[in-house]
């Protein structure tokens, strides 16, 4: 149960730091779809690793 709160609080987190990335600099023109699922797979990504991350971490400690 407490993996699950951990993956709402960071989900929260990354979407607000991937809020400050302006992605239209980084990829091409008219790449509206591709620019879109990478950023949908960054975010997906950056979720799992940090959540796992903390959780060891927690886990490492006897916090959880």
């Amino acid at each position: 149960m407490g993996k699950f709160f951990l993956y709402v609080f960071v989900s929260m987190l990354v979407i607000w730091s991937l809020d400050s990335v302006n992605i239209n600099k980084i990829f091409k023109k008219n790449k509206v779809l591709q620019a879109t699922i990478f950023y949908f797979l960054l975010g997906i990504s950056l979720i799992y690793l940090v959540t796992n991350f903390l959780f060891d971490i927690f886990t490492s400690i006897k916090f959880v």
